[in-house]
């Protein structure tokens, strides 16, 4: 079945996502402990002993503030998630909060891709509606639109995400430098091959469209 096969607006894809334990997503791997709680993770933490021990949804904002050299995380859909913790929840909906902290407003976008109202944004149209300071995005070329969404938005040490969004509304590939698995919402964007839960995007973030910004003030400067 596809990762975004359509569900009835009745049912609840997450919750029967978290109950069929174990479940991925991003950095993150859920488990069932044997008392019937749940055990969130990072993924290269499985079967590692001393991790330390959390029982507060909420630590997930903690977790997901810093990477493991002490680094502040702007980006949370970043593949420098925090190593060396464990999250015990009682609960689907502690599993929901605790998600939604670590990764903020990706359970919600899914749910709205399965239900089929998802709507992506072409980046052209993103940049055609900035004002002030961030006008100038506009003017970014084609070329190089390509390269920065490549450095970006690659999987390997930018953004774990899913690209949902075109270049423009003629449906140009957001950029043209990335693996076409970038864009296929069934692709584990770890490269672990799981079944994990896409990270879908459905528009150029904030930190892109600033780097755009930078390049087009840039080339007007050389």
């Amino acid at each position: 079945m596809s990762a975004l096969a359509s569900a009835p607006p009745r049912q609840d894809p997450i919750g029967e996502w978290i109950a069929a334990t174990p479940f991925w997503i991003g950095e993150i791997l859920g488990n069932r402990t044997s008392v019937g709680a749940f055990m969130l993770r990072h993924r290269d933490d499985a079967g590692r002993a001393g991790l330390t021990p959390l029982s507060d949804p909420e630590n997930a904002a903690e977790i997901a503030r810093y990477d493991d050299a002490g680094k502040y995380r702007p980006l949370k859909t970043a593949p420098t998630l925090r190593h060396g913790w464990k999250l015990e929840l009682a609960s689907t909906a502690e599993v929901r909060l605790a998600l939604d902290l670590f990764y903020p407003g990706r359970l919600a976008v899914y749910v709205a891709a399965r239900q089929q109202l998802l709507v992506a944004t072409p980046l052209r149209a993103t940049l055609e509606r900035q004002t002030g300071m961030y006008r100038v995005t506009a003017k970014i070329t084609d070329g190089e639109a390509d390269k920065l969404v490549a450095s970006m938005c690659r999987s390997d040490g930018g953004c774990l995400r899913t690209i949902c969004w075109t270049r423009d509304a003629a449906g140009s590939p957001a950029s043209a430098l990335l693996p076409m698995v970038k864009f296929d919402p069934a692709f584990d964007q770890t490269a672990r091959g799981e079944a994990a839960l896409p990270l879908l995007c459905q528009e150029a973030c904030a930190l892109l469209i600033g780097a755009a910004r930078n390049v087009v003030k840039r080339a007007g400067a050389e």
